[in-house]
């Protein structure tokens, strides 16, 4: 990657494109699965549960294993990021990949309750395995980030039309800043918001008199003028 080019580049955290998708194929699949459960189906429901095992392991192997040479000979030449590149939130990369990819998720969890009818809870527990892939996917990105003492970053012009693919073809490279960098932290979880809770105030104290013999001044609760023509000498209310 030159280091001469100077244009304003947004950049996208690697691994939070990657598990982008993953709460959501989770969640899908424990529903798909849970309402999948219900018919007894064409295998019977203790076949069903148990192919949708097998497959629950076999995706989640297959999708977190996925091109995990291409990610380590992308980050191997991470070019360090520039003042001129703008750090994209966490919270829009992953409302950019959940939008592209809406009706993708909607139609594999109808066709996980569809497939139900014949193996009962199968396709909602190979659902919930790819979501299971991603997110040790993610994982193992931040295990290296957290190694190296960098965070991975992708241009987003770089993604493929639906936000996605970090590592695909028109990758020709990832940036990387400090750790501290961002929002979001290795392996693409939130960050924790240090709050601070504010100091008590300190309630003020009486307003000193501007006569001679001291004390509070007049207006102030407790007030009350001494003997004689009330100038100078004050006393407190029993």
């Amino acid at each position: 990657m030159a280091r001469g080019d100077r244009r304003v580049q947004g950049l996208a955290r690697v691994a939070v494109v990657v598990r982008a998708g993953a709460a959501l194929m989770w969640w899908f699949g424990v529903l798909a699965a849970g309402v999948g459960v219900l018919p007894p189906g064409i295998t019977g429901r203790r076949i069903g549960v148990m192919a949708g095992a097998v497959l629950f392991i076999v995706a989640a192997a297959v999708v977190s294993y996925t091109r995990r040479r291409r990610y380590t000979a992308l980050a191997r030449g991470a070019a360090r990021a520039g003042k001129h590149d703008v750090l994209q939130d966490r919270a829009v990369t992953t409302r950019n990949w959940r939008r592209a990819h809406r009706w993708w998720l909607v139609l594999a969890l109808v066709l996980a309750l569809a497939g139900s009818f014949a193996v009962p809870a199968a396709g909602g527990m190979l659902l919930a395995g790819a979501g299971t892939g991603l997110r040790l996917k993610a994982a193992w990105l931040g295990r290296r980030e957290r190694t190296d003492d960098v965070l991975l970053w992708i241009r987003v012009d770089w993604l493929d039309k639906r936000h996605g693919a970090p590592a695909g073809k028109p990758v020709k490279g990832y940036r990387s800043t400090g750790i501290a960098a961002g929002d979001a932290t290795p392996g693409g979880g939130r960050a924790a918001v240090a709050t601070s809770s504010p100091k008590p105030a300190t309630p003020p104290g009486p307003p000193r008199s501007s006569s001679a013999g001291g004390g509070p001044s007049p207006g102030w609760p407790g007030w009350r003028p001494g003997p004689g023509r009330g100038r100078g000498r004050c006393r407190r209310a029993p």
